[in-house]
């Protein structure tokens, strides 16, 4: 049985145009439509752009872990970008999300940024369910 290290909590309200908080009260956010997907264009964000942040920040994590494996650095001024994707599923009956992750490590050897990235895509748990998906527990209260 796998160690729970940290839980997160948040509740919405609203669905895509209402509000999101977390439990300690650190994330507090208004939530809207984007205009492609039918929303009014009003200002707050949105699940993708979460699920962009949170993608990208861990990515990053995960890159200064697998390049403190082999010796190396990650400089300050790396940066990833995520471009979360909203897409229509095959099966018609839902939607699907899909990710790129732009990379950029300034002043280390490009092979070496690709072998820790391809590391980094191992240890991340983004990319882990990306892969794999993961469990969802559903209960009513």
């Amino acid at each position: 049985m796998s160690k729970t290290m940290y839980i997160a909590r948040a509740t919405s309200t609203g669905g895509r145009a209402g509000h999101g908080a977390t439990d300690d009260g650190v994330l507090d956010v208004t939530l809207t439509t984007p205009k492609e997907l039918g929303g009014d264009g009003a200002r707050g964000t949105n699940p993708e752009q979460l699920f962009a942040v949170g993608y990208s920040a861990c990515f990053l994590g995960a890159m200064k872990a697998a390049a403190r494996k082999s010796g190396d650095t990650i400089p300050e001024d790396a940066k990833v970008t995520a471009e979360i994707s909203f897409t229509d599923r095959d099966d018609g009956e839902g939607f699907w999300i899909a990710a790129k992750l732009n990379i950029d490590v300034p002043g280390l050897d490009k092979a070496k940024v690709e072998d820790i990235v391809q590391r980094a895509h191992v240890i991340c748990p983004y990319s882990e369910v990306s892969r794999k998906g993961f469990n969802v527990e559903l209960q009513v209260m």
